[in-house]
């Protein structure tokens, strides 16, 4: 039997692994409280569904938080008048949203009385490492709880077969990539882009239009800065979500930031992505 646990805040995406999470704690942690929370960081309609989801699912309470624009002024912003690009080439769009993540999560825990959080991180990647950091900076007496290094549900597979098993609702379709997105980026991993020689498929690409579907002639765009920070486009004053909002969708259909990359991380592997920045 795990440590006495009564009550977890989780970081919910709404889906396979966040939602086999809920039943697995309550399982493994004798019964304990699930509070699920998402933060709104721009992912669009795949919010939609997350609420009932989570209910259905086990939680007992949902938080869904709109930090979009708390997002875009105190990280993207930073961000973008240090002219901070990861290896030349990596715009931080999963990154630098997922400290602000954490510090809701702890938030909500703090508001719930929780003595735990747990997130559905994998071991192979570097979001376990910047959710855990950020929990153990603001809230070092919470316990975290990261699935993946302790259950045996050791696929995509198992996953389901569990999940049918606790009457979650899932949708078992095979995505072919496994994707982040929120209003900065869009990322693509895993499947055949893990070959560094396969180009990536026009089909992919779900914001931007490939390049050479983009339109032959070129649209103007004057943004202008106060203090480094973009304020209007194209002469119009926009709030920081607006703004972004137009600058998403004029660089989308021109074909726009399109990134191809293979990176390092922190646990010293290698992972090829395609990143869609089209603001």
């Amino acid at each position: 039997m795990a440590d006495k646990v009564k009550k977890v805040v989780l970081a919910y995406s709404g889906g396979l692994d966040t939602s086999v999470i809920i039943p697995w704690l309550k399982e493994h942690y004798d019964g304990c409280e699930v509070i699920a929370c998402c933060a709104d960081v721009g992912q669009g309609d795949e919010l939609s569904v997350v609420h009932d989801k989570a209910l259905k699912s086990g939680a007992s309470k949902v938080y869904i938080e709109d930090v979009k624009e708390e997002f875009l002024k105190e990280y993207v912003w930073p961000t973008l008048k240090a002219g901070a690009v990861y290896e030349d080439k990596y715009l931080l769009g999963t990154s630098f949203a997922r400290p602000l993540i954490a510090k809701k999560l702890v938030e909500v825990a703090k508001k719930e009385g929780a003595d735990a959080i747990a997130h559905g991180a994998t071991g192979k990647g570097n979001d376990q490492v910047r959710f855990e950091l950020t929990v153990k900076a603001l809230a070092p007496h919470i316990k975290l709880i990261a699935p993946w290094r302790e259950w045996d549900l050791d696929s995509r597979s198992a996953e389901i077969e569990y999940a049918k098993k606790h009457g979650i609702p899932i949708a078992t379709e095979n995505k072919t990539y496994s994707m982040d997105r929120n209003i900065w980026h869009l990322s693509h991993e895993g499947s055949d882009l893990e070959d560094p020689a396969n180009e990536p498929h026009d089909s992919m690409f779900l914001i931007s239009k490939a390049p050479q579907e983009a339109p032959d002639k070129p649209e103007y765009v004057t943004i202008d800065f106060e203090k480094g920070e973009p304020v209007a486009v194209n002469g119009k004053k926009l709030d920081p979500v607006a703004l972004l909002t137009e600058l998403n969708e004029i660089g989308a259909r021109n074909g726009v930031g399109i990134v191809d990359i293979c990176e390092n991380r922190l646990v010293g592997m290698k992972s090829r992505g395609v990143y869609e920045n089209p603001g």
